[in-house]
């Protein structure tokens, strides 16, 4: 397994010309720059069905897709808020998966008028549910004052995704490396019980 960090940036809006990508793809870029590899997920261009239990986990579609989320050291969510949550796409993505984003970092970023805090909240509750970190912040935004015109327009919100992207490649890296010594280790941590 390569020591550099493995990232999934994943875009939970649908809409063509969606803030949420143009935040989501300036992170995945400077990831990129810092030496990272970036798995581009775009649900609007994945066309993933919804999660139904009896059939989901035999289809066609979630071999391939489970296979690039083990891969992935750290997922940067990005999702518009629909009604104080989560977009139903974004949901779909992370319901169909709960061990493979155990000992993982959730990057969650929200496109709102309202701060998006009750997405945030949910996302950290599932990163809980599923046994991942979450940053300890919210990296909200909001069209026009933030991101016009499919550019980043905003310093103050420029300097805040730089903050991330610093964020995401320390504290990804280091959860990312103690994973890999946990899961190949002897030692009783947590991780144990998805040693093979």
């Amino acid at each position: 397994m390569s020591d550099s960090l493995n990232v999934m940036a994943v875009v939970g809006s649908l809409q063509e010309k969606s803030i949420t990508r143009v935040a989501v793809r300036h992170v995945a870029d400077g990831l990129e720059a810092t030496g990272c590899t970036v798995d581009w997920l775009d649900l609007a261009e994945t066309n993933l069905p919804m999660v139904n239990t009896d059939t989901t986990f035999g289809s066609a579609h979630y071999a391939p897709l489970k296979a690039r989320v083990q891969t992935a050291d750290v997922f940067v969510l990005g999702t518009p808020d629909y009604h104080g949550s989560i977009s139903g796409a974004l949901k779909n993505f992370l319901d169909h998966f709960w061990k493979e984003f155990t000992g993982k970092l959730f990057a969650p970023m929200v496109a709102s008028h309202e701060k998006g805090l009750t997405a945030h909240d949910q996302m950290r509750t599932v990163a809980r549910q599923c046994y991942a970190w979450s940053l300890p912040y919210a990296v909200s935004f909001m069209e026009k004052e933030d991101v016009a015109d499919g550019e980043i327009v905003s310093d103050k919100f420029r300097d805040r995704l730089e903050m991330m992207i610093r964020d995401v490649e320390v504290y990804g890296g280091l959860l990312a490396a103690q994973r890999r010594v946990d899961l190949t280790g002897t030692d009783p941590g947590f991780l144990a019980q998805l040693r093979k």
